[in-house]
């Protein structure tokens, strides 16, 4: 098949899962059911702390953007998924594709941001608790939200602008059930050196950062509990960054199982199975991971 530099021409095949029709049901509700669940569960988190007046902290500021961007994060990906199920049809057009990875770019970077903030939140709060309020005063949490979006929007920017610079053929086949952005380098026509480098440099400069930044918090929040002589105010130290800890080690271990997993394996319906892990079910999985262990959020839902 000859490059085609009009890419606006060309259309696209999400392969999904490839089952067969007789699963396609089965998948279609799963899905269908994890995606109902992470909106009304993350929905509930926002409005739950946005009618609390207890809950207007910083901490509950940073949760209620971090379920904002999990509704916008699965939204990317899933309706797309499910209608082509519903319709039996695999075709995206180019311009869908690249606004699918456009968008699935800004919020999975809004994520790893959000945990990063939330992370230096809970170092400030057990770390230097009588200098909470001063520290993480509206503005500056405004100001942490902010950068996050800014930082996200531009890297997304970069990588799309790049994919539009590439050549496709008039028919390509993605082995995933959206549009990712490695998966769009390795099926361009054209010459993807510098999209690869572009790529693996942003992800380690912008994703490595935000996990040194995580790690470097909880060595101090550690640091911090230990020096505390009772069990019960150890217990109470912990029990503040519980909750943030679990979603941290969610996320970052399925994302980082997916990438590795795919490049040993070098399966793409095995990538694409495990993307599932913190595409949907991790966003799924953490209101309930919030509702369930945060004393305030269970109190206020009563």
């Amino acid at each position: 098949m000859q490059p085609n530099n009009d890419t606006t021409m060309s259309e696209f095949l999400l392969l999904g899962f490839s089952e067969g029709p007789e699963l396609q049901t089965l998948i279609f509700g799963l899905f269908l059911s994890m995606y109902l669940i992470t909106v009304f569960g993350n929905l509930l988190i926002i409005l739950v702390i946005a009618s609390d007046s207890h809950l207007h902290t910083p901490m509950y500021f940073f949760l209620i953007n971090l379920s904002f961007a999990d509704i916008c994060f699965t939204s990317t990906t899933v309706p797309k998924m499910l209608w082509n199920i519903q319709t039996q049809s695999q075709v995206i057009s180019y311009a869908s594709c690249v606004t699918q990875m456009y968008f699935f770019i800004i919020f999975s970077g809004l994520d790893i941001y959000l945990l990063a903030v939330m992370a230096y939140d809970r170092f400030v709060a057990i770390c230097q608790p009588l200098h909470y309020t001063v520290i993480m005063n509206p503005q500056l949490c405004a100001l942490l939200v902010l950068a996050s979006w800014i930082m996200s929007v531009l890297h997304s920017l970069l990588q799309t602008s790049m994919v539009l610079q590439l050549s496709f053929c008039t028919e390509l086949e993605i082995p995933h059930f959206f549009c990712e952005l490695n998966q769009m380098i390795q099926l361009a026509c054209s010459d993807t050196f510098l999209n690869n480098v572009v790529m693996y440099f942003a992800a380690m400069l912008l994703g490595g950062a935000p996990l040194a930044g995580v790690l470097c918090s909880y060595s101090k929040i550690v640091s911090c509990i230990h020096r505390i002589s009772s069990a019960e105010g150890k217990y109470k130290a912990f029990s503040t960054c519980a909750t943030h800890l679990s979603v941290v080690s969610l996320f970052y271990c399925t994302g980082l199982g997916v990438y590795l997993s795919s490049a040993v394996t070098q399966s793409s319906h095995a990538s694409a199975v495990a993307s599932v892990m913190y595409t949907v079910v991790t966003p799924m999985l953490n209101p309930f991971i919030y509702s369930l262990r945060n004393r305030d959020i269970k109190r206020s839902l009563q």
